[in-house]
């Protein structure tokens, strides 16, 4: 607990910032803060037969105007993927803090859906984001009336919100991607411990498991992974009926393994300039993942 909140001060720390800028952590698992580079990253992983999502990283709105920049930025990210060929197929993860949703609703609605148009002409998928568990209940309100103009649209639960099995119930038929999330939120809607967020996944897993929705299984966690895979072939899920998503530069190996055995593997692919506080957020909800960054440095 004491690691973790040393990380989470380290997010919005300016000097520690200047210091990591000048690591090669960003090259690694961060495309960079321009829609470019983050297509040219997708790029390569998609000439590596992966799948991609893409992540913008560009912090929350606090107005209309913020949040249009963002919708635009999703705009430019989609052009660019299309004209470099890789659109088709690709994921855009909507961050809805982005867009608006804190402040107005339907202003984050009508924003979602201009993304999620563009993307379906483009022949890319959405899947929103909530971002964290207050948020949770309004992001699915978004979701079920954004599927009733956009069908694929999908939504991101995390198992670390104390609902998320019941959501993920009353979403058997969607499109979910299921993450650990961030520990130690609100406690009255949020696990406090690593434990329960990995009981919670099992669970969710189970529940869309048997549903005949499509699934993402976003985790680097092997347990999680093999538990997945046993639950897949329990319930007779196709191949392609599912996907495993890991994040960019982390477990490269292991991606390169599951996609060798016939899954489904996306990458996603994170841009964009808030990216270093959502990198330390990121390791923050699970300080393990230092162990597992390091090695991936290693192992490159």
């Amino acid at each position: 607990m004491v690691l973790r909140q040393v990380l989470l001060a380290a997010s919005s720390s300016d000097r520690v910032e200047s210091v990591v800028r000048t690591t090669p952590l960003t090259a690694r698992y961060v495309a960079g803060e321009g829609a470019d580079q983050a297509v040219a990253a997708a790029a390569g992983v998609v000439a590596d037969g992966l799948l991609v999502s893409l992540d913008h990283l560009g912090g929350e709105a606090r107005d209309a105007a913020q949040a249009a920049r963002a919708v635009e930025a999703h705009l430019g990210l989609l052009d660019g993927l299309a004209r470099r060929g890789v659109a088709k197929g690709a994921d855009i993860s909507l961050r809805l803090s982005g867009l608006g949703l804190r402040f107005d609703e339907k202003l984050a609605k009508d924003n979602a859906a201009r993304v999620c148009q563009a993307a379906e002409e483009a022949g890319a998928g959405v899947t929103l984001d909530a971002e964290e568990a207050p948020l949770a209940e309004a992001a699915l309100r978004l979701h079920s009336q954004l599927l009733e103009e956009h069908s694929s649209v999908g939504v991101e639960i995390q198992s670390s919100w104390r609902r998320a099995e019941e959501y993920c119930r009353s979403l058997a038929s969607a499109r979910v991607r299921l993450s650990r999330g961030l520990i130690g939120g609100p406690a009255p809607v949020s696990y406090q411990e690593p434990e329960d967020v990995d009981r919670s996944y099992v669970r969710c897993l189970k529940a869309l498991m048997t549903a005949g929705g499509y699934l993402t299984v976003a985790t680097h966690d092997r347990r999680l992974v093999e538990i997945a895979s046993a639950l897949a072939v329990l319930n007779e899920r196709e191949p392609g009926g599912f996907e495993y998503q890991m994040a960019y530069g982390v477990r490269r190996p292991e991606q390169r393994r599951l996609a060798h055995d016939g899954a489904r593997v996306r990458v996603r692919i994170p841009y964009g300039a808030d990216w270093y506080a959502q990198l330390t957020r990121r390791v923050a909800e699970r300080p393990a993942n230092l162990t597992l960054l390091a090695r991936s440095l290693v192992g490159r």
